[in-house]
């Protein structure tokens, strides 16, 4: 497989709601801001997430695999400095290296205002430097507002795993796994 470019120079965006932010690669040095975004999502975000961004641990592997070649995170930061949200699109190893996943954590506050769709359209773009042919997200079915992110930008639902993904209290959640080609 061909070397892949990297995409680092950050890009700032004006969202619905007149607030600006700066979407770029994420860095070691992101680590203390990391942790303060994971402790400042909501409880019930954090039960359906699959990393578990309240762990210091999980933070530092994020961070510290800000150069990894088959792997692309990016942050958003708010004109305060604070991150307000996270995503990352990874390459995955062997007969399924032309298939990349996606993952997407926007904060409380900044949601529903064009943040999701605009990193989501960074991961787009980030997939397509990984020469990948197609992207997959994986989500709980309750994570209604994260599917409608994605299915806007055309994903689709390829299949649901009965009781496959167990949240932090224990309990089974069906999970959906949405699609989508890149020409």
């Amino acid at each position: 497989m061909a070397q892949t470019q990297r995409m680092d120079a950050p890009m700032i965006r004006e969202l619905r709601d007149g607030r600006k932010v700066t979407i770029r690669a994420i860095a070691e040095k992101d680590r203390a801001a990391m942790e303060v975004f994971g402790n400042s999502l909501p409880a019930n975000d954090s039960l359906y997430l699959e990393d578990d961004f309240q762990n210091p641990d999980i933070i530092a592997r994020l961070t510290n695999a800000a150069a990894a070649e088959h792997w692309r995170q990016f942050v958003a930061e708010a004109e305060d400095g604070s991150i307000v949200g996270y995503t990352s699109v990874r390459r995955l190893p062997g007969w399924s290296s032309h298939v990349a996943d996606i993952y997407l954590v926007i904060g409380q506050h900044w949601r529903r205002i064009g943040l999701g769709t605009e990193l989501a359209q960074m991961i787009f773009d980030a997939a397509r430097d990984l020469e990948v042919a197609k992207v997959i997200v994986e989500m709980l079915e309750e994570q209604t507002d994260g599917r409608e992110i994605f299915q806007h930008l055309g994903f689709e639902v390829e299949g649901t795993l009965r009781k496959h993904a167990r949240d932090r209290n224990g309990a089974l959640h069906n999970m959906l796994i949405l699609s989508y080609h890149i020409e």
